[in-house]
Parts: structure tokens; C-alpha cells; sequence
């Protein structure tokens, strides 16, 4: 582990006094090969989450948000870089590690909900599950699921099985089932993909909440752009890199206090950063720009015009 990356991991990294990581991604690559053709789905991505934060990876289809999502869940292997969670290179992970740490250390929530329910089971059943299987006694393993299913709101729905339960209450089962073996990890890949809009604000609200209640750490992936208004940062991933980020503060303005999002432009390791591709059409920049260090800031200025003839 590099020094910088080490002290950062403990909250030690100069001009951040006191800021731990729970999760550090440095220059990850993941490349798929399809028959005759390699297909790059991460290109030198690069992503920090803070223990107990709520946030959310937005970004076209083909972005690497889900590639991001099953490498932080043990379920994929990167190609190059480095992967932190909690303390563990999930690059160097024996077979029984990678068992352990998705049965202990993260839960995963899956669109579909048939993924994450066994359908023959009811709600308690399939919350009960996990826990049994890490080695739980029954009867603790029941008072957990019982416990969970009132925190996402079902009580009442404890003996239904899926087939009986509506989209969103299905999912709160999921959401359970996810949290059974109290992981501080919560994934959630497009948790409100098949839900209509009330369902989706509902179940964010819960993230929320959820969050709150026991701190686990929760990163969602989404395509919801309402998403914005319900977690506290949102990761935007451009063509397999991490590109900008929105957070949520709270502006105190005189005697009213407003929520504002303020949006920024990542800078790598490298000191990459991915100019919004509007921002460049706008200035008809493509293979080459000029930047110039001004008092304070950075300009990004176009290709002289007639530079082409002169060549």
C-alpha cells in the first residue's frame, strides 16, 4: 500500500485533518473480453466514501456504475488498481476471505427483487435465512428479522410471502434481508428500477432512514435524477471514470434555511479531470486545448484557430 493511500485510509492525509476512508478505489480498470473483443467498462477510476455516508452513483448505460458496484461487493475482480473497503484489499482476498466478507461485511440489493427473495419463504423466513447460515441461533435469528422488518416498515407483512406483497414491499423485504448479518456496507444496484414514483421516493426515504438508525455506510445506483434531493453526495461515472460530484448543504440565510446542491468537477491522482463534453462543443474543443494558470484559478482555452494550416 502506497504511504499516501495508507495515511489516507487511517485519516491521516495532509489537508484532510481527521478524515477516514471506508472505501478507497485508486486507478481501477475492468476489462471483459468478449469472444475476440476486450471491452473496457473502468478506465482509471477512482472513488472515496466516508464511513456511514449516503450517496449515489449516477451515469448512462455502459457507464461502469454496476461494474463499480459488483467489484465493492466481492462479486467481480478488477483488472488493475486498487480496492478498499474497510480495511481489506479485495484484490488480494483468498477465496474463504471473499466468502467471509460478502456474507459479513456487505449487503447487496438487487433490481430485481426474485434476485434477493426466496419465494416460497415469507417475510421473516427470508430475512432469518442469511443469519442461519452465518451460524446464528434460530431464536436470535427470528428476533432479528423481526426487528428489521419493523424498521423497513412491514410489522404487519411478517408471515407474506413475495407473491403476496406489492413491488416496494418486496424491495423492504430485500432491504431486510440485506441488513440481516448487521453488515456496515449497504449496495444497492437501481433498488427502485421496477417501482413507479411514489415507490422510488418511499424506498429512498428509507435509505435514508436506514441510515441514520443503524450508520451503515449506503451507496446506490441509480438512473433516478430525483436521487439528488434524498442522499447527501451524488458520484456521476462518464466512460468508466468518476467525473463530478453533487453534494447537499444547508444554507443558513437569515432565518430561513434552504438546501442547495453544489456540483464539482473530480480531479484524479493523475490530475485528470473530465470536462463536460456540452462544455467542450460549446468551444469546439476536441483532441487539444491550452491551459493557462491564472491568479486564483485555471483557464481551458480551444486550439488557436489556422493552427492546423500551419502545421
Amino acid at each position: 500500500m502506497s504511504h499516501d493511500l495508507r495515511a489516507e485510509l487511517e485519516g491521516n492525509l495532509p489537508g484532510s485533518p481527521g478524515e477516514r476512508l471506508y472505501i478507497q478505489c485508486e486507478d481501477l480498470f475492468k476489462i471483459y473480453k468478449i469472444a475476440d473483443l476486450e471491452v473496457v467498462a473502468l478506465r482509471g477510476l477512482d472513488l472515496k466514501v466516508r464511513p456511514g455516508e449516503l450517496m449515489a452513483i449516477v451515469g448512462a448505460s455502459g457507464s461502469g456504475k454496476s461494474t463499480l458496484l459488483n467489484i465493492l461487493a466481492g462479486l467481480d475482480q478488477p483488472s488493475a488498481g486498487r480496492a478498499y473497503v474497510g480495511g481489506r484489499d479485495l484484490l488480494t482476498l483468498s477465496q474463504g476471505e471473499m466468502v467471509e466478507y460478502r456474507r459479513r461485511a456487505v449487503g447487496f440489493i438487487w433490481q430485481q427483487t426474485g434476485r434477493n427473495l426466496v419465494p416460497y419463504l415469507d417475510s421473516v423466513q427470508n430475512v432469518e435465512v442469511p443469519m442461519i447460515l452465518a451460524g446464528k441461533p434460530k431464536k436470535e435469528a427470528r428476533e432479528r428479522a423481526i426487528e428489521l422488518l419493523d424498521a423497513v416498515g412491514l410489522s404487519h407483512r411478517l408471515t407474506h410471502k413475495p407473491s403476496q406483497l406489492s413491488g416496494g414491499e418486496q424491495q423492504r423485504v430485500s432491504i431486510a434481508v440485506a441488513l440481516s448479518n448487521d453488515p456496515p456496507l449497504l449496495l444497492a444496484d437501481e433498488p427502485t428500477g421496477e417501482l413507479d414514483t411514489v415507490g422510488s421516493s418511499a424506498i429512498f426515504e428509507l435509505f435514508g432512514d436506514l441510515n441514520r438508525r443503524f450508520g451503515v455506510t449506503i451507496i446506490i445506483v441509480t438512473h433516478d435524477p430525483a436521487i439528488a434531493a434524498q442522499v447527501d453526495r451524488v458520484v456521476a461515472i462518464r466512460d468508466g471514470r468518476t467525473s463530478t460530484e453533487i453534494f447537499r448543504r444547508t444554507r443558513a440565510d437569515g432565518n430561513v434555511t434552504r438546501v442547495v446542491h453544489e456540483e464539482y468537477v473530480l480531479v484524479d491522482a493523475a490530475g485528470r479531470l473530465q470536462i463536460p463534453r456540452e462544455f467542450l462543443e460549446s468551444l469546439h474543443i476536441s483532441e487539444r486545448a491550452r491551459v493557462a494558470l491564472e491568479e486564483g484559478h485555471v483557464q481551458v482555452l480551444p486550439e488557436p484557430a489556422g493552427r492546423e494550416e500551419r502545421r
